[in-house]
């Protein structure tokens, strides 16, 4: 494409964004107050799995942003991944509606705007809400995960990661959350406190600790999270009939008092991408892009492990054909081992009313390319729609950082309600798959059963010494009341011994069942 006539920096610019191959259009250049409609800027297809970062203050159109990327990978049929956290995204779903404001930013920027609708499946954690239920087993969610959605501390967190690794050794498959704390409850009883010693590592306190912590957890309601059948990733790698991505859209309003647990969630899905795709290198244009909405979620208060584990993930999951992009407000809510994976980067406006602020938008601006721009004073006043960007080039260099006049999503840009969502899941292919919560056996059973069964041999021998006891006493109140040498024959005889010890057993039966209650069968 080639420049148009502008001044030579913007023309440095222009051909910056000029790629040969498939590119998603983000906008329009604004250079010296004027929009070049003229001058497009592009982020080329081939570069979506060298991830990325929406950034910006609430109210800049980040959301918009995300909706306008996800509406051309779907084109290009890339399926998408997006979490709905504000229930704002599903508009997807739907056409968009004509608006003097469309019209008019479509002038601007050069876009030939269309209303169109795209392909969507909509899922809710643990069903909580509209969607199709998106559950994980406790074993496949991981001790790392589940300590960070605990609010565990390091110490905390090296002890359950020992009672996943026992409950690993010993076949007991921790399904749902009930699983793990029957085998910490275990591990915690007169039975299995010689099986926690063991295990090495974990005090008593710290096993009380986290049982109380889960149960804690369960009363929150967090149960319904967990469990059967565990949601196939590889469902979010469909594309429609017509060719295009399917956009995948993971509603959380419901769950919006809970962000550790749906920003983990999130990562826990991605972890689940990274160990079942194969490699496939660098490819031309993604398999999947994961927009992971508030991001900041997620490295708040993480420890060490679990961002360490964020970090390989991000790094070597490209590899696998999938982009990910992270969107928060600031690139400092983002660690910096993770912010150098992150190649292309849309910045819209921040605030800089406080000094702690003024310090974001300083790190803000270290993150972009030297520039003709004044960053620090354009971050703080390009308008909603508009945002600072630079990407990767076809060849895998960074472009000149562009001020951008985005386009306008050609779907809806608002919500199509829960009752269209929850019908729009009702008549997914996935719906039947998913929809009802399946709980077989595992660890909870399991303990139980065996629980049952040293009961029931606790029993039978208690039974055997009273039968012991009765053939006894019998005996000896017999040789007391018989003449001598007849009540030894009788007492050594097999059918003597027989009967005795069947009234013995009866008797002791009877004391048991005294003793501890009717049994739960």
């Amino acid at each position: 494409m080639a420049a148009p006539d502008v001044d030579a920096p913007a023309a440095e610019i222009a051909a910056g964004y000029a790629f040969d191959g498939p590119a998603l259009d983000l906008g329009a250049l604004l250079w010296d107050g004027q929009c070049l409609p003229g001058v497009q800027i592009r982020v080329p297809l081939s570069m979506l799995n060298r991830h990325g970062l929406v950034a910006g203050a609430t109210g800049t159109g980040k959301t918009k942003t995300l909706q306008l990327l996800a509406e051309q990978l779907s084109a290009n049929g890339v399926p998408v991944f997006l979490a709905d956290v504000k229930g704002d995204v599903s508009g997807v779903s739907r056409p968009g509606t004509p608006d003097p404001n469309v019209d008019k930013r479509a002038a601007e920027v050069g876009q030939s705007w269309e209303p169109q609708d795209f392909p969507t499946e909509f899922y809710a954690l643990g069903g909580l809400g509209p969607g199709i239920p998106v559950r994980a087993t406790v074993t496949g969610f991981g001790p790392t995960l589940l300590a960070k959605v605990l609010g565990l501390n390091q110490t905390q967190e090296q002890s359950l990661g020992l009672v996943f690794h026992y409950a690993d050794t010993k076949g007991l498959e921790l399904v749902d959350l009930k699983d793990l704390r029957a085998v910490i409850a275990y591990l915690t009883s007169e039975q299995g406190k010689a099986e926690l010693k063991e295990i090495g590592g974990i005090s008593t306190a710290t096993a009380g600790v986290l049982l109380r912590t889960l149960t804690a957890f369960e009363a929150q309601g967090a149960a319904v999270f967990f469990g059967e059948p565990e949601f196939d990733t590889s469902e979010f790698l469909r594309t429609a009939a017509d060719g295009r991505g399917v956009m995948h859209v993971l509603e959380l309003p419901a769950v919006q008092d809970k962000p550790a647990l749906f920003s983990t969630f999130l990562m826990w899905l991605l972890a689940r991408l990274f160990q079942d795709l194969p490699e496939v290198g660098d490819v031309e244009q993604p398999k999947l892009v994961f927009f992971f909405d508030e991001a900041h979620l997620l490295f708040k208060d993480a420890s060490k492990a679990f961002r360490e584990s964020i970090v390989q993930t991000v790094r070597l999951i490209r590899s696998k054909g999938i982009g990910v992009f992270f969107v928060t407000q600031t690139p400092k809510d983002v660690p910096e081992d993770v912010l150098a994976q992150l190649g292309n980067r849309v910045q819209h406006a921040l605030r800089a009313h406080t000094p702690l602020d003024q310090r974001a938008l300083k790190a803000a601006v270290k993150t972009f390319p030297v520039s003709p721009y004044d960053l620090e004073e354009v971050l703080t006043t390009v308008g909603t729609g508009e945002a600072v960007v630079s990407v990767l080039g076809e060849k895998g260099a960074p472009t000149p950082v562009a001020v951008t006049r985005l386009r306008a999503p050609q779907s809806l840009m608002d919500t199509v309600g829960d009752a269209a969502i929850d019908q729009a899941a009702r008549e997914s292919s996935l719906y039947a798959r998913y929809a009802e919560a399946v709980d077989r056996e595992s660890a909870y059973e399991k303990l139980e059963a065996a629980e049952r069964a040293a009961q029931d041999e606790a029993e039978r021998a208690e039974a055997e010494a009273a039968a012991q006891k009765a053939a006894e006493k019998a005996a000896r109140e017999a040789k007391a009341a018989a003449p001598d040498g007849l009540v030894d024959q009788v007492v050594s005889s097999g059918i003597f011994r027989s009967i005795a010890r069947s009234m013995g057993t009866q008797i002791g039966r009877e004391i048991t069942r005294t003793l501890f209650g009717t049994r739960r069968r």
